[in-house]
């Protein structure tokens, strides 16, 4: 009987908090357009620093939401409002999380 073998490749990119990308910069690494991340804002999905889209400003914990919004839309199909809402939900719950680790610790 002939064995076979199955390799999963993870890839990731670690992006520290206090980097900064502009709308270029921050579609180009996340492979999100650009009219994708002007759609994210407008619904709330993060804040960029910066009143025009040539002057945001986004921080590497947008960079993560961006990754986390994609798989959103395209795994579940979720909508932007739907995205926003979701993410919301998901930071209130890693809040609540460390607030039970924090009580079990102290």
């Amino acid at each position: 009987m002939k064995e076979t073998r199955t390799t999963t490749c993870l890839q990731g990119q670690v992006v520290d908090e206090s980097v900064e990308f502009t709308l270029v910069e921050l579609s180009r690494a996340s492979g999100a357009s650009e009219e994708e991340l002007r759609l994210w804002v407008s619904e709330g999905v993060f804040e960029p620093k910066g009143d025009q889209p040539q002057e945001w400003r986004f921080s590497g914990a947008a960079f993560r939401r961006v990754r986390t919004a994609q798989r959103l839309a395209r795994d579940l199909q979720i909508n932007p409002p739907g995205i926003a809402l979701a993410l919301d939900l998901l930071d209130e719950i890693d809040a609540l999380r460390a607030r039970v680790n924090r009580l079990r610790a102290g």
